[in-house]
């Protein structure tokens, strides 16, 4: 079976992406259909509070600490065998998940699925970035940005329909064990039709670089997570205070290297892009709202108002239909009006939070999944009206030799992201639960769901404060060859 090459006539980018989005969606639906599992989950494996947020929580943080290095990975050793090498590991971690016995193997085994999606993440985007022409990128970004935006919600349907289905008497575990099939597939058909794409062998990892980033992403996920449960005891606060340091550290490093003419593991050409820093925090604060308002929001359904798995991801279900019909209509307008649409897509996402706060707030005797249907769906729309041109935005200045740092980056932040905010979330709506005695979910969802708010109000800042310096901040677009990397 011969192999296809980016420049090949046989080579189409197309088919190609949607090998490298389904194994990115594999990926990134873990994250979401776990949540509707979790309730099963603690009866069927007897696990406590702290337990159930450590099934998500380990898979981020090893995600989390995993992306940049593995982005940098596949600039030297190949996106492709980095890809291929990530699904298999993902795909076998998966079955560890699927037959775990306890709680301690099902969170170690969740773990191991992290390593093996922050192998795969970044390459997805690395090699869409290079192998794509200029006029066909924006479509491609805008359909990435669909799949990681469906990734995170169709999850709740998805599980749902599973557990409810209880298939051969497995309860929970067909979630997992459902990633076995595609992963095969994926790999099987990405060995054909994924181009071989050439990587710069004779690039030198910065090991150290990686061992500091790493500590650091564990110096801030880890208190975050354990924190609030345990009342911040003292070794808390310590790791937060030490992640400024080795995160400093690490800056420094990263400069030193680049003044010697030395590869780094993060660029210091793109610390010092205005337009892609910027670019990444809003990605992270967008992407630390959504987890974890997915993750208590499936608590609220099943144990305060007694929905069953199916019911909790249909009530869900305009969360995607909304992203599906904002993504349709802003991946039309290609590369034009970016920072507009960003703007009008997080005022709406911030409308939609504002809205869905009162409607759980203050939920209607009668309570049915219809009743989340239109701030779900507006939440949903502001979300597809957003993530394409923030995906742009963010990749347009990265040049084609460094796509696998910069995908890795954006990323990990954006997983960093995604681990503060199922902490923070989660530790706002369970903190307020057992104040209330634990049987005031409404009251705990409005408080939890004040973070989403406020995150979302600081990336409207941010983009204000980006527009009025872009002249001076923004690097125009570099030109980019199909035949890259």
């Amino acid at each position: 079976m011969s192999l296809v090459r980016a420049g090949d006539p046989a080579f189409n980018p197309w088919l190609a992406a949607v090998l490298l989005l389904l194994g990115n969606f594999m990926n990134l639906i873990d994250v979401s259909i776990v949540n509707v599992a979790l309730p099963s989950i603690r009866e069927n494996l007897g696990a406590t509070a702290a337990e159930i947020e450590w099934v998500s929580a380990a898979y981020v943080l090893a995600f989390a600490a995993g992306l940049l290095p593995f982005g940098r990975f596949g600039d030297k050793f190949g996106r492709k065998r980095l890809f291929l090498l990530g699904i298999g590991l993902f795909t076998l971690a998966s079955a560890l998940c699927g037959f775990a016995l306890s709680m301690p193997m099902l969170i170690w085994s969740r773990a191991l699925q992290g390593v093996g999606g922050a192998m795969v993440v970044p390459q997805v985007m690395a090699i869409m970035h290079v192998m794509f022409p200029p006029e066909q990128k924006a479509r491609a970004f805008a359909l990435a940005g669909v799949v990681a935006s469906l990734g995170a919600v169709t999850g709740p349907l998805m599980g749902g329909a599973l557990i409810t289905g209880d298939i051969a008497g497995l309860d929970w575990r067909p979630i997992f064990l459902v990633n076995l099939p595609v992963g095969m597939v994926v790999i099987a058909a990405g060995l054909r039709w994924i181009p071989a794409l050439s990587s710069d062998r004779k690039m030198r990892i910065d090991w150290i670089g990686v061992g500091l980033f790493s500590l650091a992403v564990v110096l801030v996920v880890l208190p975050v997570i354990e924190g609030a449960l345990l009342g911040w005891p003292w070794w808390c606060i310590a790791m937060l205070v030490a992640a400024l340091p080795v995160g400093g550290l690490f800056v420094w490093r990263q400069v030193r290297l680049a003044r010697q003419g030395r590869e780094q593991l993060l660029p210091v050409a793109l610390m010092r892009n205005a337009a892609f820093v910027t670019g990444v925090l809003m990605v992270m604060l967008h992407f630390s709202a959504i987890p974890g308002m997915f993750l208590v929001l499936a608590i609220y359904l099943q144990t305060g108002f007694g929905l069953d798995p199916m019911q909790s991801g249909i009530a869900t279900a305009p969360f995607p239909l909304g992203i599906m019909l904002g993504s349709y209509i802003t991946g039309r307008f290609g590369t034009k009006w970016m920072p507009g649409r960003m703007a009008v897509g997080v005022a709406t996402l911030l409308a939609g939070m504002v809205f869905l706060r009162h409607v759980t707030g203050h939920p209607p005797q009668s309570f049915t999944p219809a009743t989340l249907i239109g701030p779900l769906a507006v939440c949903g729309f502001g979300m597809g009206l957003t993530i394409s041109p923030l995906f742009q935005t963010v990749l347009q200045s990265v040049p084609g030799r460094d796509a696998g740092a910069g995908s890795g980056a954006m990323q990990a932040f954006q997983q960093v992201g995604a681990a503060i905010g199922i902490a923070v979330v989660s530790s706002l709506f369970f903190v307020r639960l057992h104040g209330q005695g634990g049987n005031d979910y409404p009251a705990a969802m409005s408080h939890a769901l004040t973070y989403q708010v406020c995150a979302f109000a600081a990336i409207l800042t941010v983009l204000a404060l980006r527009t009025g310096l872009r002249g001076k901040a923004d690097t125009p677009p570099r030109p980019e060859k199909v035949s890259g990397r």
